[in-house]
Protein backbone atom coordinates (compact mmCIF):
# COMPACT_ATOMS: atom_id res chain seq x y z
CA UNK A 1 0.00 0.00 0.00
CA UNK A 2 2.89 2.34 0.87
CA UNK A 3 4.41 1.80 -2.62
CA UNK A 4 1.09 2.61 -4.31
CA UNK A 5 0.71 5.85 -2.32
CA UNK A 6 4.33 6.77 -3.12
CA UNK A 7 3.74 6.18 -6.82
CA UNK A 8 0.53 8.24 -6.77
CA UNK A 9 2.36 11.13 -5.11
CA UNK A 10 5.21 10.74 -7.60
CA UNK A 11 2.82 10.86 -10.54
CA UNK A 12 1.03 13.87 -9.03
CA UNK A 13 4.36 15.64 -8.50
CA UNK A 14 5.35 14.92 -12.12
CA UNK A 15 1.98 16.21 -13.35
CA UNK A 16 2.35 19.42 -11.33
CA UNK A 17 5.90 19.94 -12.69
CA UNK A 18 4.66 19.44 -16.25
CA UNK A 19 1.90 21.99 -15.69
CA UNK A 20 4.42 24.55 -14.48
CA UNK A 21 6.75 23.77 -17.39
CA UNK A 22 3.96 24.27 -19.94
CA UNK A 23 3.06 27.61 -18.35
CA UNK A 24 6.72 28.66 -18.33
CA UNK A 25 7.09 27.90 -22.04
CA UNK A 26 3.78 29.63 -22.81
CA UNK A 27 5.31 32.75 -21.28
CA UNK A 28 8.03 32.65 -23.94
CA UNK A 29 5.56 33.81 -26.59
CA UNK A 30 5.25 37.51 -27.25
CA UNK A 31 1.85 39.10 -26.80
CA UNK A 32 0.06 41.66 -28.94
CA UNK A 33 0.33 44.16 -26.09
CA UNK A 34 4.11 43.70 -25.96
CA UNK A 35 4.41 44.23 -29.72
CA UNK A 36 2.48 47.51 -29.50
CA UNK A 37 4.52 48.69 -26.51
CA UNK A 38 7.88 47.80 -28.10
CA UNK A 39 6.99 49.56 -31.38
CA UNK A 40 5.89 52.68 -29.50
CA UNK A 41 9.08 52.55 -27.44
CA UNK A 42 11.21 52.31 -30.60
CA UNK A 43 9.29 55.18 -32.24
CA UNK A 44 9.79 57.38 -29.17
CA UNK A 45 13.48 56.52 -29.15
CA UNK A 46 13.90 57.94 -32.67
CA UNK A 47 12.88 61.32 -31.26
CA UNK A 48 14.99 60.94 -28.09
CA UNK A 49 18.32 59.64 -29.38
CA UNK A 50 18.02 59.93 -33.16
CA UNK A 51 17.46 57.62 -36.08
CA UNK A 52 20.91 55.99 -36.33
CA UNK A 53 21.21 55.24 -32.61
CA UNK A 54 17.71 53.75 -32.59
CA UNK A 55 18.46 51.53 -35.61
CA UNK A 56 21.58 50.26 -33.82
CA UNK A 57 19.48 49.32 -30.77
CA UNK A 58 16.86 47.56 -32.92
CA UNK A 59 19.55 45.64 -34.83
CA UNK A 60 21.24 44.47 -31.61
CA UNK A 61 20.23 40.80 -31.07
CA UNK A 62 20.82 41.27 -27.33
CA UNK A 63 19.15 44.68 -27.17
CA UNK A 64 15.82 45.80 -25.77
CA UNK A 65 13.90 45.22 -29.00
CA UNK A 66 14.42 41.47 -29.15
CA UNK A 67 12.36 39.56 -26.60
CA UNK A 68 10.74 36.16 -26.20
CA UNK A 69 9.96 34.99 -29.75
CA UNK A 70 9.64 38.46 -31.29
CA UNK A 71 11.61 41.52 -32.35
CA UNK A 72 11.04 45.04 -33.68
CA UNK A 73 11.83 45.81 -37.31
CA UNK A 74 11.87 49.12 -39.19
CA UNK A 75 10.88 49.78 -42.81
CA UNK A 76 11.20 52.86 -45.00
CA UNK A 77 7.60 53.61 -46.03
CA UNK A 78 8.60 55.08 -49.40
CA UNK A 79 11.01 52.46 -50.73
CA UNK A 80 9.95 49.43 -48.69
CA UNK A 81 13.59 48.86 -47.69
CA UNK A 82 14.27 47.21 -44.35
CA UNK A 83 16.27 49.61 -42.20
CA UNK A 84 16.44 47.52 -39.01
CA UNK A 85 15.85 43.81 -38.42
CA UNK A 86 17.01 40.99 -36.18
CA UNK A 87 18.40 39.18 -39.24
CA UNK A 88 21.27 41.25 -40.73
CA UNK A 89 20.69 39.59 -44.13
CA UNK A 90 17.38 41.46 -44.35
CA UNK A 91 18.95 44.93 -43.97
CA UNK A 92 18.85 47.14 -47.03
CA UNK A 93 16.57 44.82 -48.96
CA UNK A 94 13.57 46.27 -50.81
CA UNK A 95 10.60 44.19 -49.70
CA UNK A 96 7.56 45.65 -51.50
CA UNK A 97 7.47 42.75 -53.96
CA UNK A 98 7.73 40.00 -51.33
CA UNK A 99 4.69 37.73 -51.16
CA UNK A 100 3.79 35.15 -48.55
CA UNK A 101 2.86 31.60 -49.59
CA UNK A 102 -0.70 32.76 -50.25
CA UNK A 103 0.42 35.54 -52.61
CA UNK A 104 -0.15 38.36 -50.12
CA UNK A 105 2.11 41.39 -50.56
CA UNK A 106 2.37 41.83 -46.81
CA UNK A 107 5.11 44.46 -46.82
CA UNK A 108 2.93 46.60 -49.08
CA UNK A 109 0.12 46.07 -46.59
CA UNK A 110 2.43 47.06 -43.68
CA UNK A 111 3.17 50.33 -45.48
CA UNK A 112 -0.46 50.97 -46.45
CA UNK A 113 -1.73 50.40 -42.91
CA UNK A 114 0.95 52.67 -41.46
CA UNK A 115 0.35 55.46 -44.00
CA UNK A 116 -3.46 55.28 -44.05
CA UNK A 117 -4.29 54.46 -40.42
CA UNK A 118 -1.08 55.31 -38.56
CA UNK A 119 -1.05 51.88 -36.93
CA UNK A 120 -2.67 48.48 -37.13
CA UNK A 121 -2.30 44.72 -37.50
CA UNK A 122 -1.48 42.68 -40.63
CA UNK A 123 -1.93 38.89 -40.86
CA UNK A 124 0.29 36.81 -43.17
CA UNK A 125 2.33 33.62 -43.40
CA UNK A 126 6.04 33.74 -42.47
CA UNK A 127 8.60 31.26 -41.10
CA UNK A 128 9.35 31.52 -37.40
CA UNK A 129 12.99 32.33 -36.58
CA UNK A 130 15.09 29.24 -37.29
CA UNK A 131 12.35 27.50 -39.30
CA UNK A 132 11.79 27.13 -43.04
CA UNK A 133 8.07 26.35 -43.18
CA UNK A 134 5.78 29.40 -42.91
CA UNK A 135 3.18 29.66 -40.19
CA UNK A 136 0.49 32.21 -39.39
CA UNK A 137 1.89 35.49 -38.11
CA UNK A 138 0.32 38.81 -37.20
CA UNK A 139 2.40 41.99 -37.07
CA UNK A 140 1.62 45.35 -35.58
CA UNK A 141 2.92 48.33 -37.56
CA UNK A 142 3.24 51.93 -36.39
CA UNK A 143 4.06 55.00 -38.48
CA UNK A 144 6.76 57.09 -36.83
CA UNK A 145 5.66 60.75 -36.76
CA UNK A 146 7.89 63.11 -38.73
CA UNK A 147 9.68 60.26 -40.55
CA UNK A 148 8.99 58.05 -43.55
CA UNK A 149 9.42 54.92 -41.49
CA UNK A 150 7.33 52.39 -39.62
CA UNK A 151 8.13 50.16 -36.70
CA UNK A 152 6.75 46.64 -36.65
CA UNK A 153 6.71 43.60 -34.39
CA UNK A 154 4.79 40.37 -34.69
CA UNK A 155 3.44 37.36 -32.91
CA UNK A 156 3.49 33.79 -34.13
CA UNK A 157 0.09 32.18 -33.95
Amino acid sequence: MQKIISRIFGIMALFICLCFAVNAFAGDKATKEECVAKCKEAAALVKEIGFDATMAKINDPKGPFVWKDSYVFCIDTESGIILAHLNPKMLGRPMKGLKDVNGKLFFVEFINVAKEKGEGWVDYMWPKPGEKEPSKKSSYVLKVDGHNILMGAGINE
